[in-house]
């Protein structure tokens, strides 16, 4: 068989295409200086573009030998024929309705646009072409209208007022929100602007008389401004050391507790509570059914100011407590009134208050003698003090050295009030459903009591009648109290019976 001979330069593929085979170059032609040569010519060589036929915007002063300028302008001319075509599709969105709806976020905006200062000092809002810039103020000529013929406008046109009430918005108050609409074409009837001008002088109104309750009342737990004046007066002037917090709150008042100082007229005991009356009525508002028809306050009493009332209320605690000392009633000494804080001796001991009635855990045997101590002092604060506590209770007693302790007394009031016999049977019942319920032996009911300690000889089946009889009573003295004369009520010739002691039955 002849052999095939294959030249050098070409070898089979088995796809059945030739591949031409690049011959071999010696180094010493690489590295001869006529192939670097024409190396470099095929390298800088650049084919030529085909003429186009586009205008761009350039000033005489623009450098287009970069091609990042170029890229700018070019940039520029697009996003300004897409804003165009963004504002025509805006308008024809629109139509003619009252509220359009702005496509500004979507435009194109450059800051190096026309603008010879820095990128941080230029606004990027580009508001030159703004649809919705304000017009200048139109003002209406001296004659009060203009134009002439069918075309005549007045001041008082449907589009000038409105335009008009627009722009008042302007001067609402700072808390007013008016949003953005005060640069579109909106147009404010002025029934609309009248109510949105009144509903921001209400708003207004409104949060003064807001600040200032808070200003000047006196919240739980927290004191007003005034109020932590007059104690710090008191801390130099050094009736107190210092008030180290509060201790309790009640619908009335604040409790605080402090260490005491010295004074020159009495000595002041060495741990002192400051009872600080709230300022306001919002939670006890019947205070004026115990203060106004008492015949030592009555010409005082005024209902139109709170603060008042309030002063009355702390005095006539401190006249009902100095009566009750007097007697030998077990209840906290008074130190200093002023005007609505009352200092007071503190029950209990070590900044550790005492514990109230209902929440002592007290034996059976310490539970009968605070027993016959509570009627005891309901019967000597009858007969001694002529008060009634009108709000005692289980609250309202604390329990300290084995004794019974009354506190809170503001409300107390004579038996001669239009309503203080009702005020007592309430009492009474209170202190005979707490024992009877804590097992105390031998507890009389709520008109057994109510007769031993009043001194009264009244009988009823039940409550209601009970009830009726103490009514006609109140009403025999009605005119007596309007006259501020003090009446007795009727008792037996004996007097009101004495309650047995408290070591006879213990």
């Amino acid at each position: 068989m002849d052999q095939v001979e294959v030249s050098p330069k070409e070898v089979k593929s088995p796809w059945g295409a030739v591949r031409p085979v690049k011959t071999p170059c010696s180094l010493s032609d690489v590295m001869s200086e006529q192939l670097a040569k024409q190396l470099d010519d095929e390298n800088n060589a650049f084919p030529i573009c085909p003429e186009v036929d586009v205008e761009l915007m350039t000033s005489p002063e623009a450098d287009t030998d970069s091609d990042l300028m170029l890229a700018q302008m070019l940039q520029m001319q697009f996003d300004r024929e897409f804003d165009s075509q963004l504002r025509r599709e805006e308008k024809k969105f629109n139509g003619d309705s009252k509220v359009s709806i702005s496509f500004e976020n979507y435009r194109m905006v450059h800051p190096y646009e026309e603008s010879d200062s820095s990128e941080d000092e230029v606004d990027w809002q580009d508001t030159r072409n703004d649809p919705y810039r304000a017009d200048k103020p139109t003002t209406t000529p001296k004659k009060g209208f203009t134009g002439k013929g069918k075309n005549i406008t007045t001041k008082h046109d449907e589009v000038v007022c409105g335009r008009k009430n627009t722009a008042r918005m302007e001067h609402f108050a700072p808390e007013v929100q008016v949003g953005d609409g005060i640069g579109m074409d909106l147009k404010l009837s002025n029934q609309v602007y009248n109510a949105l001008k009144q509903h921001c002088y209400s708003e207004q109104r409104r949060s003064a008389r807001l600040h200032e309750k808070k200003e000047h009342s006196t919240a739980e737990q927290a004191v007003d401004p005034k109020t932590r004046l007059l104690m710090y007066k008191m801390v130099n002037a050094g009736i107190l050391e210092n008030i180290n917090g509060c201790i309790s709150t009640g619908k009335e008042s604040v409790v605080f507790h402090a260490d005491g100082g010295s004074m020159e007229e009495k000595a002041v005991p060495g741990e002192v509570v400051l009872k600080v009356f709230k300022t306001t009525l919002n939670e006890f508002k019947n205070r004026d059914k115990y203060i106004k028809d008492d015949y030592r306050f009555k010409d005082r009493f005024s209902k139109l100011n709170p603060r008042k009332v309030i002063r009355l209320w702390a005095e006539k605690e401190m006249h009902n407590l100095a009566r009750m000392k007097k007697a030998g009633i077990q209840c906290p000494e008074v130190v200093i009134l002023r005007k609505h804080i009352l200092v007071m001796s503190f029950i209990g001991q070590d900044h550790v208050p005492a514990p109230k009635l209902k929440d002592a855990m007290l034996s059976s045997e310490d539970m009968k003698l605070a027993y016959y101590q509570v009627l005891d002092m309901m019967q000597q604060l009858y007969r001694e003090c002529s008060l009634v506590h009108a709000d005692l209770s289980e609250y309202n007693m604390l329990w300290h050295d084995r004794k019974v302790w009354l506190i809170d007394v503001s409300q107390s009031v004579e038996p001669t009030h239009p309503h203080g016999l009702e005020f007592l049977f309430r009492d009474c019942r209170n202190v005979s459903t707490f024992f009877d319920k804590a097992g105390v032996a031998d507890v009389m009911n709520v008109y057994e009591l109510f007769n031993a300690v009043s001194g009264l000889q009244i009988n009823g089946d039940n409550e209601a009648d009970f009830l009726a009889q103490i009514e006609a009573l109140e009403k025999r003295n009605e005119d007596h109290v309007q006259k501020r004369t003090k009446k007795t009520f009727p008792t037996s010739d004996d007097g009101p019976p004495l309650l047995k002691k408290n070591n006879e039955d213990i």
